[in-house]
């Protein structure tokens, strides 16, 4: 009797074993396997939410079948305490381990409304858009210049909107001065500047933040962030350059941000100034010349003016020798990287080639040519 007791509980061990290991295999196939969202959706995930709230939302949304599972496989991959706050987008077909990830890892929102505060050489400009999660392209709904024009009908409601992100982003170029003053515009940040911070040490990059942030707290995260890239650069930087430290670097990168937009042409921009610099010739370059008229604090909106290029201030590379004693701007990564490793090339002279380029020249006879080419096409531009 004893041995048929026996036999029988083992035979319902077995059982019960095999029917909870066939439990774990299905609940591992529910979880990786792809879901049953037939449309994208943006999935906002509160500040302070938790995982069993997040998992009923994706329920109602028809992007998991079992929230239940949902929860354990998150806790099975050690990601249940790592939710972040944001809007995410939710692919079609997303698996619940997919959607795991993109609430738990880099924590940057990836759909949703984004108001983007951009901050130009020209002007600021308030960019309000939005994720279409079907074609998964910003949309723009609202665009104006906050320092111009009051705000179009819509943005107050908007911008009362818990959901709403924020983002301020620079231009590569663009100067210390119109960094802090397109700022005081930027109605969602709060509290002064106290001192205009050193031109050069701004990042131009992409930054968010959220209301009620401290534009002093925004300054540091720029500085940092240019700090941590010139430290990069200069460590990877080439050997013989004629700059001695880190600011002389920064000086040359702000002179080639300016002297083109076109990134190919960064390396070659930065050779002719490298060139010039081991040569003992001047820079010559009118963008310094601009910045010591303004010291950066509006566009000269006119050409140089010959007396201007004779002009005695401490920026003007026709009149001293060498590097001038700031950068004139903020330069960009691109910028950095190129007057830290420029190409190699003889090239001592350029001059705009009509297309937006330069023309590059060895020799002042190569130059000269290159420059009657310009104004000739300056001539034909001004009869049409």
């Amino acid at each position: 009797m004893w041995r048929a007791v026996a036999s029988n509980g083992l035979t319902l061990l077995v059982v019960v074993l095999f029917c909870g290991a066939g439990l774990v295999l299905w609940g591992q196939r529910q979880y990786t396997q792809p879901g049953p969202l037939e449309q994208a959706i943006c999935l906002r995930v509160e500040r302070g939410a938790t995982l069993s709230r997040v998992s009923e939302q994706l329920a109602a949304e028809g992007a998991v079948t079992h929230p239940a599972i949902f929860r354990l496989g998150a806790d099975y991959t050690g990601r249940s305490g790592q939710l972040k706050a944001g809007s995410f987008l939710v692919r079609p077909g997303a698996s619940m381990d997919e959607i795991t990830a993109a609430i738990t890892q880099s924590g940057r929102s990836t759909c949703g409304t984004e108001l983007n505060f951009r901050i130009g050489i020209a002007n600021a400009e308030v960019q309000v858009r939005e994720l279409n999660p079907e074609t998964e392209r910003y949309e723009v709904t609202i665009e104006y210049d906050p320092g111009a024009e009051a705000a179009p009908e819509g943005y107050a409601e908007l911008a009362a909107r818990a959901d709403l992100r924020y983002r301020v982003t620079l231009a590569e170029g663009v100067t210390s001065w119109q960094v802090v003053e397109e700022l005081k515009s930027a109605e969602f940040l709060e509290g002064a500047v106290a001192e205009l911070p050193a031109e050069g040490s701004l990042a131009p990059d992409s930054y968010e933040v959220t209301r009620g942030a401290e534009r002093e707290e925004l300054i540091a995260r720029m500085q940092q962030r240019q700090a941590a890239i010139l430290d990069e650069l200069w460590a990877e930087r080439e050997e013989g350059l004629p700059l001695d430290s880190r600011e002389e670097a920064l000086i040359l990168a702000s002179i080639v941000e300016k002297e083109t937009g076109v990134p190919q042409e960064r390396g070659q921009v930065a050779s002719v100034f490298i060139n010039r610099l081991n040569q003992g010739i001047r820079l010559q370059t009118d963008p310094t010349v601009i910045y010591g008229l303004t010291e950066g604090r509006a566009p000269l909106g006119r050409g140089l003016r010959q007396s201007e290029l004779r002009s005695n201030t401490r920026w003007n590379t026709y009149v001293i020798d060498g590097l001038p004693p700031t950068p004139i701007a903020n330069p960009g990564r691109a910028s950095i990287a190129a007057a830290l490793n420029p190409d190699e090339t003889d090239f001592l002279y350029f001059v705009a080639d009509g297309t937006g380029g330069h023309a590059f020249a060895e020799t002042l006879a190569e130059h000269n040519e290159n420059v009657a080419r310009w104004r000739e096409i300056e001539a034909e531009r001004g009869g049409n």
